[in-house]
């Protein structure tokens, strides 16, 4: 058969899943005619959405003080605006709670129409923000800053709603709330107390529904239930308090001119404008987690936008405020309920928005019979959510709880802006002094003295670090572990002078970082200035010398690299030979230690000045050179001499193989050896057979996060599975799939194919006849899938998120599925697979894009879907 590129029929009596692939695999698809619609997904979201938002924006309303009309203005302008410009698809805006204590001061101040207009000039300040795109800086702001400045808010709105739950009035601030407090609980309202505490009880047991019921239960808003449940109870029952008064719409009060001092509105602008863009920033980076985490939905979405979601919400802000409504920002509560409803596009917060209007204008009457006391219940208690025990637990976690306590204590005591610049301060304070704090030990092992320095090395720290280094006897060995990510000019000339000065009385000196970021380089013998250790993402360890050090440092290149084991340096070598260098491209793509760079070997001393080589001065014992530790007894391999027990000279491939197995001996074998001997006495119990290319990027451990004795790995030229029966020559792969089943009783086999395959390029390039090479002969197990992928009657395997790039990819596609079948025929699969033990899956890695696709099946089409990042943070 002719194993040209395949192409598909065009015959308009074909099949009609082969009209929709005119154009060769390696095309786009045709461009489909634009029309407008509206997802079920989308609609069945905004529903939900909307039933969370009604409720919460006349609670967020009368929390303020505000018209309770302000409250649904604001939900529809942030639901159609934002929705429309935005550049967070699935984030839904309107009134935010974040945003109640900050409206109701401004109320209080400058009175309704002065705050609108504070709300409109916030939004134009936010659309200039984001055309000159700083949308990403304000997430520079300390995360403890933010969580402390909701908590803040949340506590205030608690306290102040407690007085309308209680039947009574709330006071203009915190601590007039608390003062007036024990007035309030001595005359309580029974009718308000009743209903608001029917409203908690019913959106706290809501979600806590047991059993099937419970599960279709929750698909109704526990706020929705919470104030429909009050409502009727009060009406039923003809209890007399307040409730929602909804002024006629031709009375609502819009923005007018801003009246006031100018610095004050300028304040109350600034303020409205970060509280309104960091919360809304952090709501859509949040947002992108959710996204991640739903597998399809990302591709289908895609990262947030952040500059144009600024202005979104600055449009939003001006034509909420233009129309009389509270300001908008993004809602953390309605955006995730957004995307666990289904919500697939921006057409689902438009259409929330759409509902919003329609509720405004047809619902009054419905809307009236609120009680206050239940939408001051509800707020109440998402002021106390505000104050979230995960963020408490995490600022712990980074040392963090100081900032998180002044910020918040400020937001309550002073107000918003002046507990986030509070905060900022002490957020400062705390890293300066991070910075300044360094902690130096001295300690002696077994003869070696070791110098510890923990923190950042700076000029403040050298005194201390001088002191430390001339308590050291001289000719001593001394290992300096430099455990932080910063050394300054003024701590790295401290350093390298006293390395010098030690190693010129007899000394040695060996300089280690424990952790990725410090890198130590020499100074420079050609007469340029030494060059100061930085935060290169490099780790470098170096012995001590004389006025000659050589160092193997990463050489900076454009994009840093990173080596993940600490290389060594000579000690006490000739000083007429220059530092070696070599440009280093490891990458810290897995947590394992292991991996070196293939440095060049030096060539043999010549004996002229300059000629660089690795090899010590004759009567020297080092502890180490180029990553390979000398042990005592052993011989030193300096890559010139005879290599140990061998009699012969070892090629670069030998020492690349010497210095691995050294690094892993040295860095990993310690930190593994108690999980492998734990596998060593139980045997292994591998959960998944894992047959892959045997292409040298294909790294399984690394791909799904895997570590020792997890996967049976079985690894071919082109990922191929002998169909059973077939005599191929080769039983291995067999053999590998019966032991996995019957003996390992793996639960899962995956198939994984990958870009750019040479197997699969082979099989398109190969030509019938010839001589049957052994790689030949291989391949003839991928002649199903090249048939598979000529043949019209069976559906493409392809991408859900785009089409193939080219032949070969959609014949590595293909291939997986192929593969799979051929799996299915083995006996001992096929058993497993009747008894339910077993699962198949296919898998296809792109490795430029670093990207793993899973396989599907929809509709008889095999598809691959992107596999996206979940959110593991709670």
């Amino acid at each position: 058969m002719s194993a040209c590129v395949p192409t598909r029929a065009t015959d308009p009596n074909a099949n009609v899943n082969r009209t929709k692939r005119v154009h060769p695999p390696h095309s786009p698809p045709p461009p489909s005619p634009r029309r407008f619609r509206i997802a079920g997904a989308d609609v069945s979201a905004s529903i939900a959405v909307f039933l969370i938002a009604l409720p919460l924006s006349l609670g967020i309303a009368l929390a303020t003080g505000a018209p309770l009309q302000a409250g649904l203005v604001a939900a529809a302008a942030g639901g159609l605006v934002a929705g429309l410009l935005g550049g967070c698809p699935l984030q839904v805006s309107g009134p935010a709670a974040g945003l109640t204590v900050v409206t109701a001061d401004l109320i209080h101040r400058y009175g309704w129409r002065t705050t609108c207009a504070i709300t409109v000039l916030a939004g134009l300040a936010q659309l200039a923000l984001g055309c000159v795109r700083v949308a990403r800086t304000a997430l520079a702001v300390s995360p403890a800053i933010v969580h402390g400045m909701l908590a803040g808010i949340g506590v205030t709105i608690a306290v102040a709603q407690l007085h309308i739950v209680l039947g009574g009035t709330p006071q203009s601030s915190v601590l007039a709330n608390l003062r007036a407090l024990p007035a309030q609980l001595a005359d309580l309202h029974p009718a308000d107390v009743a209903m608001s505490v029917l409203t908690l009880a019913l959106l706290l047991l809501w979600p806590r529904v047991p059993g099937r019921l419970g599960h279709l239960m929750r698909k109704i808003p526990a706020a929705l239930v919470a104030v429909a449940g009050a409502t009727l109870t009060a009406s039923l029952a003809g209890l007399s308090l307040a409730k929602v008064d909804l002024p006629s719409w031709s009375s609502h009060a819009l923005a007018g001119l801003p009246e006031g001092p100018v610095l004050g509105i300028a304040a109350a602008v600034l303020t409205t404008t970060l509280v309104c863009s960091v919360q809304s920033l952090l709501g859509a980076v949040a947002v992108d987690k959710l996204v991640a985490g739903q597998p399809g939905l990302s591709a289908r979405v895609g990262r947030s936008d952040l500059n144009r979601e600024l202005l979104g919400q600055g449009a939003a802000n001006v034509v909420s405020g233009v129309l009389g409504g509270l300001p908008v920002a993004g809602v953390a509560v309605r955006s995730s309920a957004n995307v666990q409803a289904g919500a697939v596009s921006r057409n689902s917060t438009m259409l929330h928005g759409v509902l919003v209007v329609v509720a405004a204008l047809l619902m009054v009457p419905v809307l009236e019979l609120i009680p206050l006391a239940s939408l001051a219940a509800l707020v109440m208690a998402v002021g106390i959510q505000m104050v979230s025990l995960h963020h408490i637990r995490t600022v712990t976690r980074h040392r963090e709880v100081l900032v998180y306590a002044v910020t918040t204590l400020g937001v309550v005591f002073l107000g918003v802006l002046e507990g986030v610049l509070l905060g900022v301060t002490v957020a400062v304070a705390v890293a300066l002094n991070r910075l300044a704090h360094t902690r130096i030990t001295h300690d002696e092992k077994e003869g070696v003295h070791h110098v510890h320095v923990r923190g950042q090395l700076t000029f403040l720290a050298v005194p201390r670090l001088s002191r430390t280094l001339h308590l050291v006897p001289q000719g001593t060995h001394v290992v300096v572990e430099l455990d932080g990510s910063f050394m300054d000019h003024a701590a790295y000339e401290s350093l390298q002078d006293w390395q010098n000065a030690h190693t010129a009385r007899g000394g040695s000196a060996e300089l280690t970082g424990r952790r990725t970021g410090v890198r130590v380089t020499e100074p420079d013998h050609t007469g340029g200035e030494a060059t100061p250790a930085d935060t290169a993402t490099g780790t470098t360890s170096g012995s001590g010398s004389g006025s000659g050090t050589t160092t193997e440092a990463p050489a900076r290149t454009e994009a840093p690299a990173r080596t993940n084991a600490p290389a060594r340096t000579t000690a006490n070598a000739p000083t007429d030979e220059p530092t070696t260098s070599t440009a280093c491209r490891c990458h810290p793509w897995t947590p394992w230690r292991n991996h070196q760079c293939d440095h060049p070997q030096s060539a043999p001393p010549s004996g002229h000045p300059g000629e660089p080589t690795d090899r010590p001065a004759p009567g020297t014992t080092t502890p180490g050179d180029t990553g390979t530790d000398t042990h005592p007894g052993t011989h030193k391999d300096t890559g010139t001499g005879p290599h140990p027990g061998t009699g012969t000279t070892p090629g670069p491939g030998g020492h690349q193989l010497a210095r691995g197995i050294s690094a892993f001996q040295r860095n990993t074998a310690p930190l593994v050896r108690g999980e492998l001997a734990r596998l060593a006495k139980e045997g292994q119990r591998p959960s998944q057979l894992f047959l892959t290319c045997a292409d040298s990027r294909l790294v399984t451990s690394m791909i799904t996060s895997s570590g020792p004795g997890d996967l049976f790995v079985v690894r071919n030229v082109g990922n191929l599975v002998p169909p059973p029966g077939e005599e191929s020559g080769d039983d291995s792969v067999a053999a590998a799939i019966e032991y996995a089943v019957d003996v390992l009783r793996v639960r899962s086999i995956t198939v994984c194919g990958h870009s750019g395959c040479g197997a699969m390029q082979a099989l398109l390039n190969s030509e019938p006849g010839g001589a049957q090479t052994p790689l030949k002969r291989w391949l003839r197990n991928g002649l199903p899938s090249l048939e598979r992928m000529a043949d019209d009657g069976r559906p493409w395997a392809r991408l859900t998120a785009r089409a193939p790039a080219d032949a070969v990819e959609q014949l590595c596609l293909t291939n997986v599925v192929q593969q799979l079948e051929h799996l299915r025929g083995h006996e001992s699969v096929a058993r497993a697979l009747r008894e339910g033990a077993l699962e198949l899956h296919g898998m296809y890695f792109h490795v430029g894009e670093a990207q793993a696709y899973l396989l599907t099946e929809e509709d008889g089409e095999q598809l691959f879907d992107g596999v996206g990042v979940a959110d593991l943070s709670a």
